[in-house]
């Protein structure tokens, strides 16, 4: 049984409140220990010492929304290729989403994504299943079956159910099950041909806009029956103001509700789309900076949850056309820690709340292991230089696919080394 001893680390755990430093003591598959009382506590023989010296030991990160090709889309991504580019971001475990071709809505295809993950994955996959079939919003899914064959939570991943009475019927069940019902709020006639948020920049670019009230008006609908049902709803990627105020309104009322927020609705605002830059067609769209504010604001008082990379990897021939033709989406796994640590280095959000949206709550949220330090959990971590600066160039982007919000940017915080169950799987 190997043992790796990191001395001198800054340990940061939001699951036990943790900002100090000390050392981690990793045997085997699980945390031996971690914490300034393990100081003291000296290096088993024959242990790997790591000398950190002063470098964040963080629990490795748990993305609650990662898209992937495989089934049907593998040019675009494969669980493989995705498990690198996350151990590269110092991403531990994944909720994979439904939208696959064919639709993860059978216990057929939940064993497939386990299967492939256990035999190709390097980090810990976890399905999440269709709510209905085919992500066609008309028949649901057979939910026992699907949870016990492992699906974590219930989707209908970029698809927003307008049935009000399937709504209802789906969080019902998944409250039977104890799941989670996670779901992508735009009204698809409000919504109409938009492609970015509705206002003046919109009209500058001669684009039809989104207007914030298609994201809400389905929200709201979903909040009044998480409350009817007190079924656990989970608003998967909010981006208003607007949205940001139900969901606080739907807590302070007692009802079983979380959100998460896409880290693109939280390091950019629609000014980035520049000139009919299609990386930045995304959805929901990049709203105005008022609603970016309120995002960080939101995240930072606990209305929103957990920050999700929203990894949605689309190849060269569906984003190279004219903007309002462009797929939706972008990449995010690799990206993700160092993005969200720019609110850090900028103060304006307390680094342990940080790493807790993005670890600790998302694991706490899907029923998952991981997400602590705590002596005994599994030793899924990444060690992470808080401060290091880099440049995100394509040339380094280890996903299949290449359409990043962030070529050329700037970021602060790198990922040394990730470990899964005490296994590392990337090394800088």
């Amino acid at each position: 049984m190997s043992t790796t001893v990191f001395q001198r680390a800054r340990i940061v755990d939001p699951s036990r409140g943790l900002d100090e430093t000390g050392t981690v003591i990793v045997e085997g598959k699980k945390i031996l220990a971690a914490g300034a009382a393990a100081l003291n506590q000296g290096a088993p023989e024959g242990a790997e010492i790591i000398d950190c010296a002063g470098r964040a030991i963080i629990p490795g990160l748990v993305d609650g929304r990662v898209f992937v090709g495989e089934p049907g889309g593998e040019h675009r991504e494969t669980i493989a290729s995705a498990s690198v580019a996350a151990a590269s971001g110092g991403v531990t475990s994944i909720v994979m989403m439904p939208d696959t071709d064919p639709v993860i809505d059978n216990v057929a295809l939940v064993e497939f994504v386990l299967r492939t993950a256990k035999e190709t994955a390097s980090i810990n996959v976890f399905p999440a299943a269709a709510i209905t079939k085919g992500l066609d919003g008309h028949e649901m899914t057979e939910f026992g079956l699907l949870r016990e064959a492992g699906a974590v939570a219930f989707t209908d991943g970029r698809h927003t159910i307008a049935n009000s009475l399937m709504m209802r019927r789906a969080l019902t069940y998944a409250r039977d099950f104890g799941a989670v019902i996670a779901h992508e709020t735009q009204d698809a006639d409000l919504a109409s041909s938009g492609v970015m948020n509705e206002g003046l920049y919109a009209s500058w670019l001669g684009l039809s806009g989104i207007p914030r009230e298609a994201e809400t008006i389905p929200l709201e609908r979903d909040l009044a029956l998480a409350r009817l049902t007190r079924g656990n709803y989970h608003a998967a990627k909010i981006s208003t103001a607007m949205a940001a105020g139900a969901i606080a309104r739907a807590k302070a009322d007692g009802a079983k509700v979380t959100s998460g927020v896409s880290i693109h609705n939280l390091s950019l605002n629609e000014n980035d789309v520049g000139e009919y830059r299609t990386f930045f067609r995304l959805a929901p769209p990049l709203r105005a900076e008022d609603d970016r504010l309120a995002m960080i604001e939101a995240l930072k008082d606990g209305t929103i949850d957990i920050i999700v990379s929203s990894h949605d990897p689309q190849d060269v021939d569906t984003k190279r056309l004219p903007f309002a033709d462009a797929a939706v989406g972008a990449i995010g796994l690799e990206t993700l820690l160092a993005v969200a640590l720019r609110l850090h280095h900028n103060d304006d959000v307390p680094l342990l709340r940080l790493i807790e949206a993005l670890s600790t709550a998302p694991a706490r949220l899907f029923g998952l292991p991981g997400g602590t330090l705590k002596p005994g959990a599994a030793a899924d971590l990444a060690l992470v230089d808080l401060g290091e600066p880099w440049i995100v160039r394509e040339a380094d982007i280890r996903s299949r696919s290449k359409n990043t919000c962030f070529e050329g940017a700037r970021l602060q915080g790198k990922v040394l080394k990730t470990m899964v169950a005490g296994r590392t799987v990337f090394s800088a």
